[in-house]
């Protein structure tokens, strides 16, 4: 088993053992989601389409819903895991506790226990976990460095951010400046493609 983190954008975690093609289950929130977008334009619609031109089997399932934090994810995820049986699950989530003044803590313990959770029926997972830029944080200024400081324990040896070059580039962003634009998408999948490719 790897477990890689991120100390800047936004935190990758992956967990990996062998495994067949199969069902990925994607929970997220807005960014995955395809919030503001057709979601024929989204990140998720552009990884199914790369899994055809390369030749996967792997099925996904979109599980994301706008506003999700990362309690709510936890909720959800015992009943995705049992109605899916994902061999992969993909977890993006964590911007929303910051927008609401979540203690960072709190977002730790909650992957936490999806990841356990999770241990048993998917054999191979991966994590973007919001460490929450300035821009997210504007309603919890004081809770910022905490959020910051939530994932700096260990470097992806990737370097692999999932809002790499997308985040604090307006004419990346949508207009309230919290989520990807269009064009962004594809830059989106390039950011973590190299990470989830072994996986699949």
């Amino acid at each position: 088993m790897r477990v890689w983190f991120l100390s800047a954008g936004l935190a990758l975690m992956c967990m990996a053992q062998n495994a067949a093609a199969g069902t990925v289950l994607i929970v997220g929130d807005s960014i995955s989601a395809g919030f503001g977008l057709d979601t024929r334009l989204g990140w998720v619609s552009l990884l199914e389409q790369r899994l055809k031109r390369e030749g996967f089997d792997d099925k996904v399932i979109n599980a994301s819903i706008s506003g999700d934090t990362s309690a709510g994810g936890q909720a959800r995820l015992p009943a995705l895991l049992a109605e899916h049986k994902p061999e992969l699950v993909i977890l993006e989530l964590g911007g929303n506790d910051g927008l609401r003044g979540m203690l960072p803590t709190q977002l730790q313990q909650n992957l936490a226990a999806m990841i356990d959770s999770s241990g048993p029926v998917a054999p191979r997972y991966c994590c973007w976990a919001c460490n929450c830029r300035p821009t997210m944080a504007s309603a919890t200024p004081r809770r910022l460095p905490r959020f910051t400081a939530t994932w700096p324990m260990r470097k992806n040896p990737s370097g692999a951010v999932f809002l790499d070059g997308i985040g604090g580039h307006p004419d990346l962003m949508q207009a309230d400046g919290l989520h990807p634009a269009a064009v962004a998408q594809g830059k989106l999948l390039e950011n973590v493609w190299p990470t989830l490719k072994p996986l699949l």
